[in-house]
């Protein structure tokens, strides 16, 4: 279309058509814009889209108890008082918030491809029976929630956050910095090593796969 209009604009400048000439190079001049406009826009997205992947890649590299650090941390970016409890002895409470008076009880579950299942869900309402009167539950997982899981959910007071909601919040408390990088790196790309579960069980995989296919035994 782009090339169609130049030569059309050629014609008219070569049989001296200037009236005509001037209106068509004002529509090429904005087609062109609009062309660039909607390059910058896709090139824009691909660049959040790998930024946000390698964000959540580092998130499921770290050990559980540092994820629940984190995620204590960024809620009090966001202006929460929060206790990180996790432990041997949590009960199934990793992280207490509170913010105007109201409490919140949270559990991390960092999964790499599994996804958070009704069980998963029951078992934290369960926890959360004798605490929930004026206080809410929030489940946070680095993956996905199945199906029925997220009906489960939806008359409870408990709040659902997958990868792709945790991101957001990341993106707007900015705390995209303070996630630490996995101390394992690609021998071959330099890209960060994340742990992923495969057919044999966990082992590290680059983060730019498929481009780098580079795996190591945990």
């Amino acid at each position: 279309m782009f090339f169609i209009v130049a030569f059309v604009l050629l014609i008219l400048f070569l049989t001296n058509k200037t009236q005509f000439y001037l209106i068509g190079a004002g529509i090429l001049i904005l087609f062109g814009t609009f062309l660039l406009l909607v390059k910058w826009y896709k090139n824009k997205r691909r660049t959040k889209w790998h930024s946000d992947k390698n964000l959540l890649d580092r998130l499921k590299s770290l050990d559980p108890k540092d994820f629940e650090v984190y995620i204590a941390d960024l809620y009090k970016k966001m202006g929460y008082s929060a206790i990180a409890e996790g432990g041997s002895h949590d009960e199934g409470i990793d992280v207490v918030l509170e913010k105007n008076n109201q409490k919140y009880y949270i559990q991390c579950k960092k999964y790499i491809t599994s996804k958070v299942g009704v069980k998963e869900l029951r078992e934290f309402y369960g926890v959360l029976a004798d605490k929930l009167a004026q206080n809410k539950g929030i489940f946070i997982t680095t993956n996905l929630f199945t199906t029925e899981a997220e009906n489960f959910a939806k008359d409870k007071p408990i709040e659902l956050i997958d990868g792709h909601k945790l991101i957001k919040l990341i993106h707007q408390a900015g705390k995209e910095e303070d996630v630490p990088n996995t101390k394992e790196k690609c021998p071959e790309c330099g890209s960060e090593l994340v742990k992923k579960n495969g057919k044999y069980g966990l082992f590290w995989g680059c983060s730019n796969y498929p481009t780098c296919k580079f795996t190591k035994k945990l």
